[in-house]
């Protein structure tokens, strides 16, 4: 009995002695660093579409040739329509094409110089198909546009005695427009921004059922609210 008890006591002796190099022999237990911290980058590129609405000021002028000119006025009034285009961004900059198409109820008139007859200006529609250029500052863009422009006009001269219409034209013109935007991507895939428009399009002979021949010339501005949706992932991870 003695004797085991010596041996257990010399065991543990000898284990005590060891010990520490066995634990200098284990490996270093690994150090796992943090994941850097994401930075969420808005990604403007892909297709979209989307609706707008707003108002616009058309000036127009009468010139009836041969006689002279009949005056001015400012077609005034509201618009709504839809859009679709697409962005590509590299780095901060962005740039696009884009197509629209509006409704618009753009409406003046005033009394010509020279007849005293009641002259009114009506555009009902109008297009634009434009280039874009913008900065981002992650989910804010701002940007610049340029392009064609179509605009469909009535034309129409009334009694002012008995208030019965006396001669109409109607003409699509074409011209060109140049605007600039601030678009706020506020929800995935979502933007809502503001956007105006400078549409020129110049002197143009309009003949009207009469045979009576007016030069008109005409420019409009306009201001929209825009509301898109784009397709495609809207965020990317920036380490």
């Amino acid at each position: 009995m003695k004797k085991n008890l010596l041996l257990a006591a010399v065991s543990l002796v000898a284990l005590s002695a060891t010990a520490p190099a066995l634990a200098a022999d284990l490996a270093a237990r690994p150090y796992t660093k943090a994941p850097a911290m994401v930075a969420a980058v808005y990604d403007w590129s892909g297709f979209y579409i989307g609706i707008n609405g707003g108002g616009g000021s058309a000036d127009t002028s009468w010139n009836l040739v041969g006689f002279g000119s009949e005056g001015s006025h400012n077609s005034t009034g509201g618009t709504v329509g839809g859009q679709v285009g697409y962005r590509l961004q590299s780095g901060q900059f962005v740039f696009g094409v884009e197509g629209q198409g509006n409704w618009a109820d753009f409406s003046g008139d005033n009394i010509s110089g020279i007849t005293g007859f009641r002259n009114r200006t009506r555009i009902d529609s109008f297009g634009l198909i434009t280039g874009q250029v913008g900065y981002a500052w992650n989910n804010i863009l701002l940007y610049a546009k340029g392009g064609a422009a179509v605009v469909s006009n009535k034309y129409d001269v009334y009694s002012t005695v008995t208030g019965a219409n006396l001669d109409r034209a109607d003409e699509t013109r074409w011209g060109g427009t140049i605007g600039a935007g601030l678009e706020f991507g506020f929800a995935p895939n979502w933007t809502v921004g503001v956007e105006y428009n400078h549409i020129f399009l110049g002197d143009h002979d309009v003949t009207f059922a009469s045979g009576a021949v007016e030069r008109v010339k005409q420019d409009v501005d306009m201001g929209l609210v825009r509301l898109n949706y784009k397709f495609g992932g809207p965020i990317l991870g920036r380490y």
